[in-house]
């Protein structure tokens, strides 16, 4: 049955893939196009993305392994197929706490190198091993070097938040990567990727000559899963849909609502996230796939330090282009890091402005990443225990006003962190997180036609519109007057659904919900 096909989950060698009948998506156009037109490369993507394998596809590629590429698009186009010494230098053999572990990942892939192509004891540092490397490499073949980085910058990722270990980093690998343009001659191909660019600090400042085609439209499709590509998929989503209980096509509607939306260039078409599309066509579930791996924590704590407008980051935030693929540690802003990894994607793009408008890409990243922030803002232990939507929920389908906000104020009870001048700021935002992770289970919306609420939600039979204020400011009654002055119930009197107005005041003293009031 075509339902079992084996599907590439976590499949990073590309000659396993085609020797052992996994379902292969065809890249191998961008392989010749690549080969055949430069030399040096970036490309730069989220992690879980297929990076590591289209990097394993240039190397069989240039190990002129034909016979894996039969019946692909790049066996009509390659005539030649010549075997090149490849350097395959696979960063993801640390976790990188410190400058050590750094030498030891360099030493794994050098070490291993060196097995191949023997070893100068003169050559010391990592630099000039891989110098030395490349030379041998070309006198004993004949022919220049193929240099493939996988996962370069995975050293300063990770220890972004630890100034003293990424500044070490940064230097030793200044030098080694250096040699990539200093031994240009001796090099056939180098292609590095990662996830963000570190142009502003001295890494790509060196490799200055790297076409970097992260942001190309013709490389757009170059890693996930295309629409025209999901229909290789026919069976396995026709297995979902069949064991979901869904048609065909409902299926295909909310497979593109969690994982689609994905743009990585001013003008090009939506790339589904490969490891959570595989994988719930391979379980025949949808679920939180790829933010299950792992997010920065170091991101949660810069949004949260930073005092950033979170609700931007749904409604759409403007960024220079010329920031979106470069990190730069002046520069404060954690929205170039959000799109690097993953979290932010290209919505639109100004011309005038040369600026882009980021987003979240779908609903996957939406609510994993907002429930990722809440528990920072929030920092109790059992803050997931705590938020159970569905209590919430009944409450409101029940129409059950004081039992919601009864729970409403236990859950906001003690939040421990001192006020600051932020402080009417820093509980919107937690607000806005409690009824935003809401939304996944039920309407909810924060804009009214005229002005803004602060939450709406909408059940079959009521629609409730939540304002709030904090102690000091303005009262539950002050609220209850701003929902009639600014009209937003207005877009919801069309209807027959009862309307109910909560003013809801928070004490900064009692750091809680102190009192409300309904209408």
């Amino acid at each position: 049955m075509l339902y079992n096909r084996k599907l590439p989950i976590g499949i990073q060698d590309f000659e396993d893939l085609r020797t052992n009948g996994y379902v292969y998506v065809d890249k191998t156009e961008y392989v010749h196009r690549l080969a055949t037109r430069g030399k040096p490369y970036f490309l730069g993507r989220p992690r879980r993305f297929g990076k590591s394998l289209f990097l394993s596809t240039l190397k069989a590629y240039f190990l002129g392994k034909k016979e894996l590429f039969e019946g692909l698009a790049i066996g009509d186009l390659e005539k030649e197929w010549t075997e090149y010494p490849v350097f395959h230098i696979d960063m993801n053999v640390e976790s990188y706490t410190d400058l050590a572990s750094l030498y030891r990942a360099l030493d794994t892939n050098l070490g291993m190198l060196e097995k191949t192509w023997g070893k100068d004891e003169t050559e010391m540092t990592p630099a000039s091993r891989l110098l030395g490397l490349i030379h041998r490499a070309g006198e004993q073949t004949g022919r220049k070097a193929v240099v493939l980085v996988d996962e370069y910058d995975k050293p300063l990722v990770s220890t972004l938040d630890r100034a003293k270990e990424n500044e070490d980093m940064r230097t030793l690998l200044k030098g080694f990567y250096g040699i990539l343009k200093s031994a240009d001659a001796y090099l056939r191909f180098v292609f590095l990727t990662g996830v963000t660019k570190f142009s502003k600090v001295s890494i790509f400042s060196d490799l200055n000559h790297l076409v970097d085609i992260s942001l190309q439209e013709n490389y757009a499709g170059i890693c996930g899963i295309s629409e025209r590509e999901l229909t290789d998929f026919q069976p396995e989503v026709q297995a979902l849909a069949d064991r979901r209980g869904k048609t065909y096509a409902a299926t295909l509607l909310e497979l593109k609502k969690r994982y689609d939306g994905y743009h990585f260039a001013k003008e090009s078409e939506g790339m589904y996230n490969p490891f959570s599309l595989l994988n719930t066509l391979d379980q025949k579930d949808f679920g939180n796939y790829w933010f299950a791996t792992g997010t920065p924590t170091f991101l949660v704590k810069m949004l949260r330090n930073t005092g950033f407008d979170i609700e931007s980051l749904e409604n759409g935030v403007k960024i220079p282009a010329d920031a979106i693929t470069d990190y730069r540690a002046e520069y404060e802003s954690p929205v170039p890091l959000l799109y690097q990894s993953g979290y932010l994607t290209i919505k639109s793009y100004s011309s005038r402005y040369n600026s882009y408008t980021l987003g979240f890409p779908n609903e996957e990243v939406k609510y994993g990443f907002l429930n990722e922030l809440l528990p920072a803002y929030m920092p109790k232990k059992d803050i997931r225990s705590e938020f159970y939507a569905e209590y919430f929920i009944e409450d409101l389908l029940a129409g059950d006003v004081e039992s919601f906000m009864n729970r409403l104020r236990a859950f906001f009870a003690g939040i421990p962190y001192e006020l600051n001048s932020r402080e009417e700021k820093y509980y919107q935002t937690v607000f806005y997180l409690f009824f935003r992770l809401m939304g996944q289970f039920i309407e909810v919306e924060q804009h009214g036609a005229v002005g803004r609420a602060d939450a709406v939600v909408t059940t079959d039979d009521t629609v409730f519109v939540f304002e709030f204020k904090l102690t000091g400011n303005a009262t539950a009654e002050d609220a209850l007057r701003q929902i009639d002055e600014k009209n937003y119930l207005i877009p919801f009197t069309a209807g027959n659904r009862k309307l109910v107005k909560v003013g809801v005041e928070f004490s900064s003293k009692e750091r809680g919900i102190s009192r409300w009031k309904t209408g």
